[in-house]
C-alpha cells in the first residue's frame, strides 16, 4: 500500500478541540447518531487547516482548504454516520485520522459543491487505510500547484484500485462505488448459490455469477 501518513506542515496546525455539541448544532442529529458519538468518540480535534495562506498554494472553486481532524477513538469502532455528519457540518473537504491504541487509520471521502447548488456539499462513499502504528514514519505533502491537487493526492492512497490513465479523481469515485456495487452484487449472488437446492437453478446462479464477475472484472481493470 501506498504511504497514506502526511507530514503536515507546521504553518498549518490548527489543533482546535471541536465539542460534539458544535457539530449537533450543524446537524440535528436525531438520538441514534448522538449514541453512536457518544458510545465511539473521546474527542474530535481540528488539526490543521490547509489553505492558500498555510500552505502557499492556490485555492479552487471546489477546494477553498482542506481540513484534517484527528478522531480519538473509545474502542476503535466507529460508524460512517458520525463522519458523514462531520462533513456535514464542516463546509470544506475534510481528512480524517483516526486514533486508537497507538494506531492510526486515514479516512476520507470524496467531497464536492453540488453542481445544482453550490452552496451544498455532496459527499461520497468513505475510502480508508488499513490501520498503522502511530510511529509510521510521514512523508512530505506532494509538490502540486493547488489546493484541488493536493486534495487528489491525499485522497489516492486510499483508493482499493489503480487509477485508469487520464482518469479524473470524480470519475475514479464512482467507479469506486461502481466497484463496490458489483462485490455486493457478487457476494449476494455466492449466498443464493449457497441456499440453493435445486441443481437447474444452481445453473442458472451460477451462470449469472459469471456474468456478475466480468462486470466486476471490467470496472476494475
Amino acid at each position: 500500500m501506498k504511504s497514506v501518513l502526511f507530514d503536515y506542515p507546521k504553518s498549518s496546525a490548527f489543533g482546535r478541540v471541536v465539542p460534539k455539541s458544535k457539530i449537533y448544532e450543524h446537524v440535528s442529529p436525531g438520538k441514534a447518531l448522538k449514541e453512536l458519538f457518544v458510545r465511539q468518540v473521546d474527542q474530535i480535534v481540528w488539526q490543521y487547516k490547509l489553505a492558500p495562506e498555510t500552505v502557499n498554494l492556490r485555492q479552487t472553486p471546489s477546494v477553498p482548504e482542506i481540513e484534517i481532524f484527528t478522531l480519538t477513538l473509545k474502542d476503535g469502532q466507529l460508524k460512517h454516520d458520525v463522519l458523514r455528519s462531520i462533513d456535514q457540518a464542516i463546509a470544506f473537504p475534510l481528512v480524517f485520522e483516526l486514533l486508537y491504541e497507538g494506531k492510526c487509520k486515514v479516512i476520507a471521502a470524496y467531497k464536492r459543491p453540488s453542481e445544482a447548488d453550490a452552496a451544498r456539499w455532496v459527499v461520497s462513499d468513505y475510502f480508508e487505510s488499513a490501520w498503522l502504528p502511530i510511529e509510521t514514519p510521514r512523508k512530505p505533502l506532494p509538490v502540486v500547484l493547488n489546493l484541488e491537487a493536493l486534495y487528489e493526492q491525499l485522497l489516492a492512497p486510499l483508493m482499493p484500485s489503480p487509477a485508469r490513465q487520464g482518469e479524473r479523481l470524480q470519475q475514479r469515485v464512482e467507479r469506486m462505488s461502481m466497484i463496490r456495487l458489483k462485490q455486493r452484487e457478487v457476494e449476494k449472488c455466492e449466498g443464493r448459490i449457497q441456499k440453493e437446492k435445486q441443481f437447474n437453478r444452481k445453473v442458472e446462479i451460477n451462470a449469472e455469477l459469471r456474468a456478475l464477475k466480468r462486470e466486476l472484472q471490467c470496472v476494475l481493470s
